[in-house]
């Protein structure tokens, strides 16, 4: 293509542009591009490829990577590691480098990903169990590597996220293996854990809440009450949320640490800000301290299990003044925007943490139902074998001449068939040939022990297994009450609310600031500052003050 073809309008129009008589090859060659080899200059039609190629790019990056589903509460990494880890499941500890090997044949993408989300799962203690050096969340230390550590599902897990008779099955990037669209989770997963990812164009924060209190708004929801949640943190610390607004956007919650007065020389933050560790916190107070704004001796990092960090005052320091300054200048007080965006029907939305809980409460119920449904089905279908077996030897008919003396299999199931038809009554569906065959397969020495009674008692615990069954499918809400009390009574003691809620008063920061600076003024010249050090002196102030 020479270079008179290429005109503005080319350019404007996408949908002209791609009317090309040469294809784009599958080396990546587009003989689109237009090359002039005067100036050696490459101009290509931006245009259509950012209409083509980057949307292309951002929706795989908000669907594939980094916004949860709402269905499960998992992102797509996080679904395969728990698939893989089921796959590999035997009730003991697999190598974390182990698990992140099979889940590489489900994910597309790189060891480092995989090993990084399941450090984070297994951080947070709900749905994986861990064994070795994962790390500590609260100094920022870093886990060991995947050789080393171990991990293993959850009980919560086995209870709770699967059931792969309700799940449903897509093909795996290359097509050799089966993997959940979504996992059956039976429980709001995404707000217990929280999540947190930024794509292209979008972010999504949602922040985690507390175990007891969502299956207390879920019962309340199934109830039809009204219900609140706000957000907890295994930091601790305390929350103000009285602008959380959902978790929508456009919220905003501030937390701050929990600081102890040891004595008038001594302050202890044994409690630390969702987000931060014990080092973003030491270094936050140490550039506070360099810039005058806070009058402390030194700073002491004890921590181990639970955040321990000793903050030394200097001699002659208000306590009281300098807990408010470290609030005021220091990260024992932060303030996050929560932003609740999830996957919902492949596309991303922006709705509330109570929209989230009632879909995933209904979803719930829904799949409830169906687990109840498909044991309906097997109890059912064990009820009909038991009828035919029980018939099938109490009236002899595999002594029947015209059975023995059958040419083919298929001659016995006719002969077989028309003696059951007058039992007909007694079968809760139709015989079909799958259940004729099944009575081929009865081996003598079960005939010969055969025991009329102990038979009755077995159709009779199937009948009553089915009128159970029935009744809690006529009453789905209550039955999904119920699991959601149970799963409390199972669980909930280990979970107890962490942070405290409480609105906080506003701190002044010009009030609490140390007075390092002194004012001068210069009266006949009519200037004022803290370098005029010839002139006369006014008064001690801070570098904030208003003059």
């Amino acid at each position: 293509m020479s270079e008179d073809t290429f005109t503005p309008d080319a350019i404007d129009d996408p949908e002209e542009s791609r009317e090309e008589t040469q294809p784009v090859r599958k080396d990546g060659f587009d003989p689109r591009i237009i090359v002039d080899t005067s100036n050696d200059t490459i101009r290509h039609q931006l245009r259509g490829m950012f209409q083509s190629w980057f949307l292309d790019y951002a929706s795989y990056v908000i669907l594939e990577r980094a916004v949860p589903n709402i269905e499960d509460g998992l992102k797509p990494v996080q679904r395969r590691i728990l698939h893989a880890m089921k796959l590999l499941d035997d009730g003991r500890f697999n190598k974390v480098a182990n698990i992140v090997g099979h889940t590489m044949q489900f994910h597309p993408h790189g060891d480092a990903s995989i090993y990084e989300a399941l450090v984070q799962l297994g951080q947070k203690e709900l749905l994986v169990e861990t064994q070795g050096n994962w790390g500590n969340t609260l100094t920022g230390a870093s886990a060991a590597a995947g050789r080393y550590i171990e991990a293993r599902l959850s009980q919560f897990a086995l209870d709770v996220v699967y059931n792969p008779k309700v799940t449903d099955w897509t093909l795996s990037y290359d097509g050799r293996k089966k993997e959940p669209v979504t996992l059956p989770v039976k429980f709001p997963l995404l707000l217990s854990k929280g999540a947190e990812g930024i794509a292209v164009g979008l972010s999504s924060k949602i922040l985690p809440h507390n175990f007891n209190e969502i299956i207390d708004a879920a019962v309340a929801y199934l109830r039809g009450e009204e219900f609140t949640l706000y957000p907890d943190f295994y930091t601790g610390g305390f929350i103000d949320v009285s602008r959380y607004n959902d978790g929508e956007r456009g919220g905003v919650v501030k937390i701050r640490a929990k600081i102890e007065k040891i004595d008038n020389k001594t302050l202890a933050i044994t409690e630390i800000p969702y987000g931060k560790t014990t080092a973003t916190l030491i270094e936050s107070i140490v550039k506070a301290q360099e810039a005058g704004k806070i009058k402390i001796r030194s700073v002491d990092d004890n921590t181990g299990e639970h955040a321990n960090v000793i903050v030394y005052l200097q001699p002659g320091t208000s306590s009281d003044k300098t807990i408010d300054a470290l609030y005021a200048f220091t990260d024992c007080e932060v303030s996050i925007s929560p932003n609740c965006c999830v996957i919902s029907e492949n596309k991303p939305h922006f709705i509330g943490v109570s929209d989230v809980l009632r879909h995933n409460v209904d979803s719930t119920r829904t799949i409830l139902g169906k687990e109840l449904q498909i044991q309906l089905g097997e109890v059912r279908e064990q009820l009909h074998f038991a009828s035919l077996e029980r018939i099938f030897i109490e009236e002899r008919i595999y002594k029947d001449k015209g059975y023995e003396e059958s040419e083919s299999r298929a001659q016995a199931i006719e002969h077989i068939r028309g003696r059951l038809e007058k039992f007909k009554d007694k079968f809760i569906r139709e015989i079909t040939d799958d259940d004729i065959i099944r009575l081929f397969e009865i081996k003598m020495g079960r005939i010969l022990k055969f025991n009329v009674d102990k038979c009755e008692e077995q159709i009779a615990a199937f009948n009553d297994r089915i009128s159970n069954l029935n009744s809690k499918l006529e009453r789905l809400t209550d039955y999904t009450i119920e699991w959601y009390e149970n799963l409390k009574r199972k669980y909930g003691d280990a979970y107890p609310r962490m942070t405290v809620l409480r609105n906080f008063d506003n701190i002044q920061a010009a009030s609490v600031a140390e007075a390092n600076e002194k004012l001068y003024i210069n009266r006949e010249e009519g200037f004022i500052g803290t370098s005029l050090k010839k002139d006369e002196f006014l008064c001690n102030c801070s570098s904030i003050d208003d003059v």
